[in-house]
């Protein structure tokens, strides 16, 4: 046997829009993807008003079983896990579908309540989302929509809602007409629902919401085409509901950056989102790096629990690249030793000060692809990997930083994870950190003094030791000229 390979995992979720599988293995302290296979099944559709699902529903999710079958049999029986949700909770004659089901697969299906859905979900969440503090958690399913609050690994309020974009579809698009009038019934009636746990969830209270569902997804995929940035609000919510009123019908949508597998159910999702953030009085979402698969996924790994989740990423990145660890502290200490000197209102955003640590224990990465144009491979390989905890912007702007950090310097393109001048300013802290540290020893580090003055830079070292430096005095020395001629005035004394 080959003790060097990892053991495979596998997730499925028998969803009642659609089927998926995950197939993932643990590599280097993080979960590394082989597989993800899904097929729009519509169990749901298939649900009748007495809820008994019909032959046809059922079939179409068995044919899609029996592709999952084969993927599974080369997989250890402990280290697969499969649910069903709300399609099979509701349906009469469920026990149809799963004692069939059961014999394809091989492996037994457990159908699992609201709340154990809406908790594993959370802890998808929590595995691979970023960010302190409290978390509204919103994932919008085909037939049921989960609401928790929770931070770190613990929930503290878990919901499961019978309303999905697949029932709504039905109940409220039925003659697939989009008008103001569709939308309101459609809003209203998700409002309806969300009623009762309204003041529970307010007085409880969040810090960030995330949204974790495809509904989410396609969302902020539509926004980002269309020139917005990640950030779903309200207002833009809004501003998409009349583009899709402006089709007519929905078999007519054809919104910019919208799949055509999501169109049907793109309205009824909308909506319960629009109710979800009108209720709760939401400022802004942004999506969540996993939900119900991931927490199946993460729940059979015991040793990838870690609170911290850019910690965790940022380590495994570090392991598998074989990155200097000593060295990227280094760097990443007088990089915020820097920062701690520029006064609290240089940089506005707290997240900056994470995209500056981040970027200074990564910015090695490129040289495993080669010393020449290394800033360009680390860009590449940021931009590709799996971050969890790092959304697709902070993403970007990871990439950016790294592609700029020595050499030649051009101003961080417009990118949304902070504004501009701050993205610029950490970009200066990081460069001149790296020359700082460029002995490679914690022990033998400058002395260094930084006064700001707007987006001037006084940075101030012994003149001794400048002398006795002559290489580190000349790096500087040409920093403080490509920095300038940017127009960010620096000066070394």
């Amino acid at each position: 046997m080959d003790h060097a390979r990892s053991p495979l995992y596998a997730a499925i979720d028998l969803g009642s829009n659609s089927f998926h599988m995950l197939v993932v293995r643990e590599v280097q302290g993080s979960v590394q993807t082989l597989a993800k296979i899904k097929r729009k099944v519509c169990l749901a559709a298939g649900l009748d008003k007495q809820l008994n699902l019909s032959e046809d529903a059922m079939q179409r999710g068995w044919d899609c079983l029996s592709l999952f079958a084969e993927r599974l049999q080369d997989i250890d029986t402990s280290n697969i896990r499969i649910v069903a949700t709300a399609a099979l909770r509701s349906a009469k004659n469920a026990d149809v579908f799963i004692t069939k089901a059961n014999q394809i697969l091989d492996h037994p299906i457990t159908v699992i309540t609201g709340e154990e859905e809406a908790c594993t979900i959370y802890q998808g969440v929590a595995h691979t989302s970023g960010g302190k503090g409290k978390r509204l958690v919103v994932d919008i399913g085909g037939a049921s929509t989960e609401l928790i609050i929770g931070e770190g690994f613990d929930a503290a309020a878990l919901t499961s809602l019978d309303m999905g974009c697949v029932t709504w579809l039905e109940q409220h698009f039925k003659d697939r007409t989009l008008t103001e009038a569709s939308f309101t019934r459609a809003i209203d009636g998700a409002k309806q629902v969300l009623a009762p746990i309204v003041e529970r969830y307010r007085s409880l209270g969040w810090d960030i919401c995330v949204g974790a569902s495809g509904t989410v997804q396609a969302l902020q995929e539509i926004m980002i085409a269309q020139g917005m940035d990640e950030v779903i609000t309200l207002a833009k919510l809004h501003r998409l509901r009349k583009q899709a009123i402006g089709f007519g019908q929905v078999e007519e949508l054809d919104i910019d950056g919208l799949t055509l597998e999501r169109a049907l159910v793109f309205p009824s999702g909308l909506s319960i989102l629009i109710a979800v953030f009108e209720q709760f009085d939401i400022d802004s979402m942004t999506l969540a790096g996993g939900a119900l698969r991931e927490g199946l996924v993460y729940g059979m790994m015991d040793t990838m629990r870690q609170q911290d989740i850019r910690t965790r990423t940022i380590q495994s990145i570090q392991s598998r690249y074989q990155l200097d660890r000593a060295q990227a502290d280094n760097v990443a200490n007088m990089a915020l030793n820097l920062l701690s000197q520029c006064g609290d209102e240089w940089i506005a955003e707290p997240i900056a000060e994470e995209m500056l640590r981040s970027a200074s224990e990564l910015y090695e990465i490129g040289m495993s692809i080669g010393f020449k144009k290394d800033g360009v491979h680390a860009a590449y390989l940021i931009k590709n990997l799996d971050l969890p905890g790092f959304t697709q912007a902070q993403k970007q702007l990871l990439a950016e930083l790294l592609r700029q950090y020595r050499e030649q310097l051009h101003p961080v393109g417009i990118q949304s994870a902070v504004s501009a001048i701050s993205a610029n300013r950490i970009l200066r802290l990081l460069r001149l950190a790296i020359i700082l540290c460029h002995r490679r020893d914690s022990n033998v580090l400058p002395p260094v003094t930084l006064n700001t003055n707007s987006d001037e830079l006084t940075l101030t070292l012994p003149t001794t030791w400048l002398a006795n430096n002559p290489l580190m005095a000349a790096e500087l020395a040409l920093e403080a000229q490509r920095q300038s001629d940017q127009h960010w005035p620096l000066s070394i004394s």
